[in-house]
């Protein structure tokens, strides 16, 4: 199993994840999406496995900052703010064999459901 996680260092959310995976002898990849923003390809592949709305990071700067008109946004105006502005994606997002398959972190279950393990 190849599993890449993106998202920052200093990220709260992203450290619970990082000590959850090595508890659990999880190998990972982490790629930090300030030094490396994901390409528009890809984050256009992962909103298409997982929708755009629960890979918004509402609770960013970068998302209180857009405008009203944000709400009625299509996939596509989402994709094109995410290349924009990588800090407008929700963190850790785990990506799996290339496939996006989670975003955030909270229920273990679902968690080691999405991991298969």
């Amino acid at each position: 199993m190849s599993l890449q996680v993106y998202g920052i260092p200093n990220c709260g959310t992203c450290k619970k994840a990082f000590t959850w995976l090595q508890d659990n002898s999880i190998e990972y990849e982490f790629i930090n999406t300030k030094e490396m923003p994901p390409t528009r390809d890809m984050i256009q592949n992962w909103v298409k496995s997982l929708g755009f709305a629960p890979m918004r990071n509402t609770s960013g700067q970068s998302y209180r900052a857009l405008g009203e008109e944000k709400k009625t946004w299509t996939d596509q105006q989402w994709i094109d703010a995410f290349a924009q502005d990588a800090m407008l994606l929700k963190r850790p997002l785990f990506v799996k064999d290339g496939t996006a398959i989670l975003v955030g972190f909270r229920d273990e279950k679902v968690i080691r459901a999405k991991l298969e393990i």
